[in-house]
Order: C-alpha cells, then structure tokens, then sequence
C-alpha cells in the first residue's frame, strides 16, 4: 500500500520523540534529519523536502512547542498540518458544468492507466452526481486501444464513441456533437500517450484542447513511476495549462513520494486516486485523510463513506430485528459478506483503520479466496437449509461440499463460524456483552 514504508519509518521517528518527554532544539534538530531521508527514501522531490523540512523546523523550535506539556504530539501536529498543506489543504472537486455539459480531457503518459482510469472517472461521476457519460476513443495510436475502452465501457454501461483512425481532432469534434444529440452531459476524452514526452504528442494535444476547450484537463500519473511522475507534471502542464492530478496504481507503492511531490511542484490539485484494479476502485483525493493514513492514524471518514455505499438501511433494519428474535440465518451471514465485500479489500480497510487496529489485521494476511469460497458453500445449500443450518446432516454436507467445489472441512467450518456469529448476536442483542448497546458502562456502545 501507498506511503507503508514512509509511515513505519515516520511512527519510529515520533516513537522516539514521545519517550523523551521534554525536547530541546538538538532534539527536534535529529528528528527532523530522520524525517529528511525517510521523505527521501519515499522518492519525494529533493526541493519539495528541503522546503517542508525549513517549515516544520521552524515551527517546532517555537515556545509554543518546547515548553508544551506534549511537545511530542505538538510536533505530529505540525507535521500533519504541514504534510496536508503540500498535499493541496482540501479536496478539490472536478469543475462540473451545472448546465449543459462538460468536458474532460485526460492527457499522460503511456501505460499511466487513462483508458481504465477515465471509465471509472465517468462511473463515479454517474453515481455520485447522477452525470450521463460518453467515453470518446481518441488514442488511435496504441494497439487495441479504441477495443479496450469498448470493453471497460461495456462492463460499466457506459456508451463509447470511436470513429476508429480518423484525426483525433475529428474524433473530439465529432464526439460533442454527439454527446449533444444523445443527451450526454459528460465528455470525457481518453487521449494518446507515448513512452516519452514528444512535440507531435504535444501538439495534436494542443489542438484537440483548441477545438473543444475542456473544462478540465487531468493529467493521469502512474504513483509508481516517483520522479519521473513529478517530470512528467511539470512538462504537461507548461504545454498544456492541467487543471488537476488523477493519480493511478497508489495501492501499489509502497513509497508515494509522486503523491507529495506532485502538487507541490506544479501547483496544481490531486483531484482522484486511482487505488486498485477493479473498475471502482477510485476515489476523490482528500489532502488530510491521506496525511492521516501516513502517520498512521488511519482514515475512518472514507471507511465510513465506503460502508455507506454499501450499506442497506433496509436489511439492516431487517437484521436488527432477527438478532432480537435470535433468528439470524446463513442467508443474513450471506448477505453481511456482500456488503464488506462491496467495501473493497481486507487490505484496503486495514489501512484505513488508525494505529495498531490497521497494522494487526494488515498482516493477518487474511485470505480473500475465504470470501469466495464461502460464498459457494451458502449458494450450494438449499433455502430450507439455509434458514435452518442445523438439519444439515453428513449426506447434506457432502453433497454441498460436491456443489460448491469445496470440501466437507470447508462446510464444517463456515457452519462453525456461523453458530459462533448467532451465538454472538445472540448475546449482543440481550445487552451480555460489556461495551456492547449499553451493555457495558461506557457510554456510545462500543467497547473501546
């Protein structure tokens, strides 16, 4: 995951501040050092970190800090404050006509990901503002280009223009008419790229810009390419005028110093976050959540979002009652699976819990085949033997062992894990549990 070994090496250097109690200039002085060369280490631009190290510096041999009762916690403050102002201070939305359309232009790199990353952009676009989205094949350069935008539009319904290898500019042109007569209200166009920065590349990007002036121009950069992502930037935006950052691959670098280099070398906003390979796996880009994430301290406000997206307020209204009844069925164990699963990842919640929670079941390697698996034993059985497990006898197993191409000890062990979780809602619901619905003597209900 993005920015692990920076937050390993920053919560070392932070452990140590806090075990001295008291600091003095010598003190700050040292740990700075430290989080010099682990900023380094993470491929952060040389001059992006001379300049962070002067700010935190100067803040954190102030009176303010040195004669404060935590003078460790005061210099993590300051260094999330600092980190979120490299990283652009707040999200910055994309620049959504509120009438009539809107165009975004995706320009980058090749191999940096705009033809997958666009298909999700227009999909999260028609779920989070209710946008109608047209893809527009303007790479006519890269083989199979046009077919794979074919592709990854078709599995998210979204409509795909292409007039195959006719003049981009055309294409472009050609596109918005269409998008006007089909009631389209966002045009994203999927350019060209090359393996390297070019005068032809740059050109016809300049020309498809000059014939229908987008509203947005997104620069799409792959996180794991480090210094060359931040080259790359400055060299797009002095050709072309970008208007934001989509970063791609960042639940594959381990460093992420393209994710603090970027804004602060072309002055331009991280807009999205492209965090994995499924066609949903974006997400707007939130300076302060993701400062969070690298000193450790989680980031609880997307986990929340996620488990509302996938959230049903009216299966869980039905739970809740079947709990209280004690009536809780391998159909409602099934139903709970889908919904962490509409989540994403084990590993990607683990790393948006805080401190020890994320690390602890970070390295549980837990094993997301568990999941499928599971999923085909349930799906093996019959409704009657879902409702009521305990009828499922040897012959029963065997035969949905047979069914869902596992074994006997797989179905014995989701029917364990089955009567462990009735019998904990069980308990949950009559308040037996301490922490648990008032159960316990804290306050809120949950027992941390």
């Amino acid at each position: 995951m993005a920015f692990e070994s920076l937050s390993e090496k920053l919560g070392g250097v932070f452990k140590k501040l806090r075990g001295k109690g008291r600091l003095s200039e010598a003190d700050i002085k040292e740990a700075m050092r430290e989080v010099r060369m682990a900023l380094l280490e993470a491929d952060v631009n040389y001059k992006v970190v001379r300049d962070f190290i002067k700010t935190v510096s100067a803040r954190a041999v102030g009176t303010d800090v040195l004669e404060s009762l935590t003078p460790a916690q005061m210099v993590i403050k300051i260094v999330n404050e600092e980190l979120i102002a490299l990283m652009g201070s707040t999200n910055a939305k994309l620049n959504i006509s509120s009438k009539g359309m809107t165009v975004v232009m995706l320009v980058g790199l090749q191999g940096a990901g705009k033809t997958t990353n666009g298909a999700k952009l227009a999909a999260l676009m028609r779920k989070q503002n209710g946008r109608r989205p047209l893809l527009v094949a303007c790479d006519i350069y890269r083989p199979a280009a046009i077919k794979q935008l074919e592709t990854v539009g078709r599995q998210l319904d979204i409509p795909v223009f292409q007039m195959g290898t006719e003049d981009p500019v055309n294409i472009a042109k050609a596109a918005i008419s269409h998008a006007k007569k089909h009631g389209n209200d966002l045009v994203i166009l999927d350019t060209a790229g090359r393996l390297h920065i070019d005068e032809q590349l740059m050109d016809e990007l300049r020309n498809i810009k000059a014939a229908v002036e987008p509203d947005e121009i997104l620069l799409v950069v792959d996180a794991m390419t480090g210094q060359d992502a931040v080259n790359a930037a400055s060299a797009f935006d002095a050709a072309l005028g970008i208007t934001g950052v989509m970063l791609t691959k960042l639940d594959g670098d381990a460093r992420g110093g393209a994710a603090l280099s970027v804004r602060a070398v072309t002055g331009k906003p991280i807009k999205f976050s492209g965090i994995g390979e499924k066609l949903d796996a974006i997400e707007p880009f939130h300076p302060d959540r993701m400062a969070s994430r690298i000193l450790g301290m989680g980031d609880v406000l997307t986990l929340i979002e996620k488990a509302e997206q996938s959230f049903d307020e009216k299966k869980a209204r039905e739970l809740a009652e079947k709990m209280k009844k004690n009536a809780f069925t391998l159909s409602d164990y099934y139903d709970q699976l889908q919904q962490i699963k509409g989540m994403g990842s084990m590993n990607d919640i683990a790393s948006m819990l805080p401190g020890g929670a994320g690390k602890a079941l970070a390295g549980a390697k837990i094993d997301e085949g568990m999941l499928t698996r599971t999923e085909a034993i349930i799906l093996s059985m019959t409704p009657k033997e879902r409702d009521n497990p305990s009828i499922i006898n040897s012959s029963r197993k065997k035969r949905i062992a047979n069914g869902s191409g596992t074994s006997i000890v797989d179905v014995n062990r989701l029917l364990k894990q089955y009567e462990m979780m009735r019998d904990l809602t069980r308990q949950i619901s009559r308040g037996k549990l301490p922490g648990f619905l008032g159960g316990g003597r804290r306050r809120g209900g949950f027992p941390f």
